[in-house]
């Protein structure tokens, strides 16, 4: 089937089996330039199949934990295909998947700490891999590899999934706006509000605003009195950084305490692994490669997107975003709204930076600066959700 990734179509073929195999590679044969096009072979035994991997043109292809003769890999690897095992040191999984649920990450935060989760193990391991060697060695197709599936599972999700029928808010902001504090209940208020009215929120997944948001999404069906109590539960662990493990476990206690039916998406990177992914984000597409996440974090905010403050990551998304808008056509500019006049003007000036750039263009009218989050609805509200792209 087609797919999209990340925005354009894209075949991936999966081969699990020798028949598989056998049949693709006589259909290959047929053509000119006996090209297998985006094979994924996994965990099938080519001992006996020489003379095929001889004779085909084997470039877009990748052989994880097959099984060969002698010669087999040299001859998958003379017309640039590639080889490689999974590993049983990789501490996270190679083939197709859906995407990350918080329990998944987190398994055992309530008897481990997060040191010894999922999360942190896979950022861990991340991290010993040298630099200079990451784009040669296997690791490197492992996390490619990772992120590809991760991609696939969020666009089904977006088109086919949870998220199909709303349209999406992206929610920029700070991962240092800490529990407890004005900040951090307004964006739960903003998380809630949008919740409430219909749009799904996406975040970049990790701490500050973005757990705010997600954790608006998360309690929106719960009356005020509710979302306080919640909210003091988890201002007693408010630091994401240096208490990663109780920081976690309360927002355990809340999801526990307080169930909800929402969904919400969270779009993080092991890149800044130093930040946890948070735990009210119901569905999570983790990437190794930060570039690809920014990227599609913000194709998918279809519905517009709201920043709060924040400081060099949140600038770096204000304007990836403002570089699109500024080249795009009327159809395809998506709304952006800025929430707190002094930061945005003084603390960091980007406003008159971005109100220069939009003039005359398509996306003067769809730029804002307000100083609420209660505005900033009120303006999404005056825009058109964008048409998603077309998959097929």
């Amino acid at each position: 089937m087609s797919q999209v990734w990340p925005y354009i179509p894209a075949r991936t073929v999966n081969i699990t089996t020798l028949v598989e195999f056998d049949r693709l590679a006589a259909e290959a044969l047929e053509t000119q330039m006996a090209r297998a096009r985006n094979w994924r072979v996994h965990r099938v035994d080519l001992q006996t199949r020489d003379s095929l991997l001889g004779t085909l043109d084997l470039a877009d292809c990748l052989f994880i934990d097959c099984v060969f003769s002698s010669q087999g890999r040299a001859l998958v690897e003379a017309t640039g295909g590639l080889c490689m095992s999974s590993g049983v040191q990789l501490p996270f999984d190679i083939s197709e998947r859906d995407l990350y649920t918080p329990y998944e990450l987190y398994s055992g935060i309530k008897e481990v700490p997060y040191a010894q989760v999922p999360d942190a193990q896979i950022y861990t391991y991340s991290q010993s891999k040298p630099p200079l060697k990451f784009a040669t060695d296997d690791t490197a197709m492992a996390t490619t590899l990772h992120d590809h599936h991760i991609g696939q599972a969020m666009i089904n999700a977006v088109y086919d999934g949870v998220f199909a029928n709303t349209p999406m808010i992206g929610v920029m902001g700070g991962h240092a706006v800490q529990r407890g504090t004005q900040e951090f209940a307004d964006a739960v208020q903003l998380g809630t509000t949008l919740t409430r009215k219909g749009y799904s929120i996406v975040t970049g997944g990790g701490p500050g605003a973005m757990e705010a948001a997600n954790a608006g999404a998360w309690l929106a069906d719960y009356e005020p009195q509710d979302i306080v109590a919640a909210l003091d539960i988890l201002a007693q662990a408010p630091d994401a950084i240096r208490h990663r493990t109780m920081w976690a476990r309360a927002a355990v206690r809340v999801r526990e305490q307080f169930p909800s039916k929402n969904h919400s998406l969270g779009v993080p990177t092991w890149f800044y692994g130093h930040e946890p992914p948070n735990l009210f984000a119901t569905h999570i597409a983790k990437f190794f490669t930060n570039s690809i996440r920014e990227a599609i974090l913000l194709e998918q905010s279809n519905g517009g997107i709201i920043v709060l403050p924040g400081a060099a990551g949140t600038v770096q998304e204000i304007f990836q975003d403002a570089c699109e808008n500024y080249y795009a056509t009327g159809a395809r500019v998506t709304p952006i709204v800025l929430v707190g006049e002094k930061h945005w003007r003084e603390e960091l000036p980007v406003w008159p930076l971005l109100q220069a750039l939009a003039v005359g263009r398509a996306m003067e009218d769809r730029i804002a600066l307000v100083d609420t989050v209660d505005e900033a609805v009120a303006f999404i509200e005056t825009m058109t959700p964008l048409r998603r792209r077309t998959r097929f």
